[in-house]
């Protein structure tokens, strides 16, 4: 019994933020914004982790809100790339 194609695709990690460099070549930094609870107050805190993820077409640029998934460790920690533009940024 083989497992299904998309089966161990299941467990990738999936999220959503925006974009705050675009200066590398092929890769952009993304801030993703979270709420957790404080494990022992329960106050709401707000928390941010910083990703580089993979733009293999150089769409992306910054303020841009896009999808990133996990993937293969593409570089020392590049272990994400860009699945699609959510929301393009206003232009100035």
């Amino acid at each position: 019994m083989s497992p299904s194609p998309q089966s161990h695709l299941a467990h990738r990690r999936e999220m959503v933020g925006e974009v705050v460099s675009d200066k590398m070549d092929k890769t952009v930094v993304v801030v993703v914004k979270r709420l957790t609870h404080h494990a022992k107050y329960g106050k709401v805190i707000r928390r941010i982790t910083r990703l580089k993820a993979h733009d293999e077409k150089k769409e992306c640029h910054t303020g841009d809100q896009v999808r990133i998934v996990e993937t293969r460790p593409l570089s020392k920690d590049k272990h994400f790339r860009v699945v699609e533009i959510v929301k393009k940024a206003r232009a100035i």
